[in-house]
């Protein structure tokens, strides 16, 4: 004999179904630009190693910030709804003290939903501060106010010192930006230094942005992998013209940034523009007061693998 089953079980079969085919439904409709939480980003490749992580991260706690706040709302407007004082009803409502069930809930939940975020940010977190020991290019960046000097360290050159723009928002100002070549699928180190106040080193596209404070040489590692023409600007409050604290970044073929290295020893920008540069004409070097602070995780580069 085959057991019937229960129309309730079948009902609550039946919405599952449907949910889920809902759900499925809305994924499948959703964008690029959708999928990636709004984020800077494009259809054909991450932009580096980490702009992945980074994405799935940031989705991934909006995706269940959003569950959480629908529950909230829902029980509060159904709480709001269902007990609602009617007008045939006289005295108080019959009052509930200690709860043990309930509020354990109320204390243990929220408890394991913040150590779970902890736990994939601190996870992601380590990763993106990842430090190989021998990096393929390492480069230097210098603010300033309000503008960007840029050093090959490897190479021994450095792009012409950058100078403020004052036709931000003009047409064709992005022309006369500073420009930063990086070689694609290689692992870059970023040296950050300030010549003056606090400053913030933001290629958009990277999403990842990191503080230059004067006196401190901070860094980062993360490898290229896709070709173009990123925008990058002053992520902190620097002063008046900070708007105008603006750059770009070029990702480019090995070939094409060995030429641009090249070009530039043709130019005579041999040698680095050092921090020791700085407005106040302090004689120190930042290199002299270098530490390594930054670097806080650090793994050997293994033979076969990319740095």
């Amino acid at each position: 004999m085959i057991p019937q089953v229960p129309q309730r079980s079948r009902r609550g079969r039946r919405v599952a179904t449907a949910g889920l085919a809902l759900a499925t439904l809305l994924l499948s409709g959703c964008t690029d630009e959708q999928r990636r939480g709004f984020l800077p980003g494009y259809s054909d490749g991450q932009v580096t190693d980490q702009t992945g992580r980074i994405t799935d991260l940031w989705v991934g706690s909006w995706a269940v910030l959003v569950i959480v706040g629908l529950i909230v709302w829902g029980l509060t407007i159904w709480c709001a709804v269902a007990y609602r004082r009617r007008k045939n009803d006289t005295g108080f409502p019959v009052q509930l003290r200690y709860h043990v069930p309930l509020e354990l809930m109320f204390t243990l939940v929220p408890v394991v939903m913040v150590l779970t975020l902890f736990y994939f940010t601190q996870r992601d977190a380590r990763e993106i501060e990842m430090h190989v020991a021998d990096p393929d290019v390492t480069v230097n960046i210098v603010g300033k106010q309000w503008s960007w000097d840029f050093n090959y360290v490897d190479a021994d050159v450095h792009e012409p010192a950058g100078v403020q723009s004052f036709a931000t928002g003009e047409e064709g100002a992005a022309d006369s930006l500073p420009v930063l070549y990086l070689p694609v699928d290689q692992k870059v180190e970023f040296r950050l230094d300030s010549r003056d106040v606090v400053h913030s080193f933001w290629v958009v596209d990277f999403l990842y942005k990191k503080d230059m404070m004067p006196g401190h040489t901070n860094t980062f590692q993360v490898t290229p992998t896709r070709e173009g023409t990123y925008e990058g600007k002053c992520a902190e409050l620097c002063g008046e013209y900070h708007s105008d604290m603006l750059f770009n970044v070029k990702v480019v073929s090995q070939e094409e940034f060995d030429a641009h290295m090249q070009d530039l020893r043709d130019q005579g920008l041999e040698g680095q523009l050092g921090v020791d540069l700085n407005r106040n004409q302090e004689e120190w070097s930042m290199r002299e007061k270098h530490d390594d602070a930054g670097t806080r995780y650090t793994t050997p580069a293994t033979e076969g693998e990319s740095k």
